[in-house]
């Protein structure tokens, strides 16, 4: 899988994503001279999935001058297995426009090195990344003002939320379970899960079925259960693998596409991984 580029600079795609993927399909959105942007259709190959999640690279490439990319990973409902990626370059001839004093007093990074910073995506950033790709006006210089002012509405809010890191979440020690209603929320997800064991529930389904933020979802889940939504779901398949191995007439490939995994080789390493066994060697 290529890294993206910008000139002779790199931002690792597969560092960003954590693990392998292929890009499925690329959509390349010329927003002006000083901002470029991509869309990107992501398949994974291992049946974990990374969160979703933005990330900022600042790439130092002359004396007193550097490129920053943000990058921002956002999954898919369908096909469970892949997801979206929108890559926003800003050269340095957009920051050429701000006085050096200025960007040195109030930005979370150095620029005589490379620098990378995680940050999270709000509903806010959500919107704004669909606004970009969907951005249409009757003229072309129209529509690159449009989309140059939502890409510098995604940099002020990455740049905030990295500055700021948990006004983006205030969720401190969960205090917020200290109200039944979002205890049953939480429940709720759980027996969702439990109900739809045979398929990849996502975060972002859950959250909108329990109508609960996913930050607040995923660390109240947590707290409650020990485990992340990831670890329960992938626990309740595993615990039903083996309860299905042990039937007779059951093949490794039935019990993995009755489990929702997308192949053999995902359940197999999935199962082995949890089990320290072969799915063959439970068979009847």
């Amino acid at each position: 899988m290529k890294d993206i580029r910008s000139g002779d600079i790199e931002a690792p795609l597969e560092r960003f994503l954590g693990q392998a993927a292929q890009v499925l399909d690329r959509e390349v959105l010329a927003v002006s001279h000083f901002i470029r942007a991509e869309y990107m259709e992501i398949g994974f190959t291992e049946e974990r999935m990374p969160e979703e999640h933005g990330r900022l690279y600042l790439f130092p490439v002359d004396d007193q001058q550097f490129s920053v990319q943000l990058l921002y990973l956002q999954h898919n409902e369908t096909p469970a297995d892949t997801a979206r990626v929108c890559w926003l370059h800003f050269t340095p001839a957009f920051f050429d426009q701000y006085p050096p004093e200025l960007l040195v007093a109030h930005v979370p990074f150095r620029f005589d090195y490379t620098t990378e910073q995680q940050f999270s995506i709000c509903q806010q950033t959500q919107e704004l990344l669909g606004q970009l790709r969907a951005a249409r006006s009757i003229t072309g210089f129209l529509q690159s003002l449009h989309q140059s002012g939502i890409a510098l509405h995604l940099l002020r809010r990455a740049l905030e939320r990295i500055l700021v890191p948990f006004d983006a979440c205030p969720v401190p020690a969960c205090r917020f379970l200290a109200f039944d209603s979002e205890r049953e929320k939480i429940a709720e997800a759980r027996r969702m899960l439990d109900m739809h064991f045979d398929r990849t529930v996502t975060i972002k389904e859950l959250s909108r079925k329990v109508a609960m933020n996913e930050c607040y979802l995923k660390k109240g889940f947590k707290a409650l259960t020990g485990k992340t939504i990831h670890e329960y779901q992938q626990e309740r398949r595993i615990s039903k693998a083996k309860s299905l191995l042990t039937q007779p007439g059951y093949s490794v490939s039935d019990v993995a596409a009755q489990l929702g995994f997308s192949s053999i080789s995902h359940f197999s390493t999935a199962f082995k991984k949890a089990t320290g066994m072969k799915p063959c060697e439970l068979l009847q």
